[in-house]
């Protein structure tokens, strides 16, 4: 497990009120969405992602649509290396959501489309980090999040 504080980032979110529900900015799509749990720890990573290790907004893509077994999913964050090539897959849920054998699953399920050698999952407290080797077939957990320019 990696220790990290997104709270700290919380300044840096912009949320408000419309008619009786609240609304939070995503900064990479540039539009406002409900509030949930869920979306504010994806808003939260996004920021750490960009201000602690150095990835570039360009390369973010929130929600990327995916098909598996004939059915459309959704990644929560897919991020691309300097060639446009998919590198980290980010699964985010609620701080009330435990981190469990079904997220890993969830987030394998995902990988088996994009491939990318970079795995991490978040529920805000809890991170967990994982490098790929997909020619050896070897996988193992990271210590941190790596920063974007060592990766790519």
């Amino acid at each position: 497990m990696i220790n990290i504080n997104l709270l700290q980032y919380n300044k840096s979110l912009q949320i408000e009120s419309r008619e009786s529900q609240n609304y939070i900015f995503d900064f990479i799509r540039k539009k406002f969405l409900v509030l949930t749990p869920e979306e504010i720890v994806r808003q939260l990573m996004i920021h750490f992602l960009i201000n602690e290790k150095g990835y570039p907004k360009n390369k973010i893509r929130v929600e990327k649509g995916l098909q598996f077994n004939n059915m459309n999913k959704r990644c929560d964050i897919l991020i691309y290396d300097l060639n446009f090539n998919p590198l980290v897959l980010v699964e985010c849920k609620s701080a009330k959501v435990k981190i469990d054998q079904k997220v890993f699953e969830q987030i394998a399920t995902y990988n088996m489309t994009f491939k990318v050698p970079y795995l991490l999952v978040t529920n805000g407290p809890l991170n967990y980090c994982s490098f790929i080797n997909h020619k050896e077939k070897k996988f193992k957990f990271l210590e941190e999040i790596p920063e974007y320019y060592s990766i790519c």
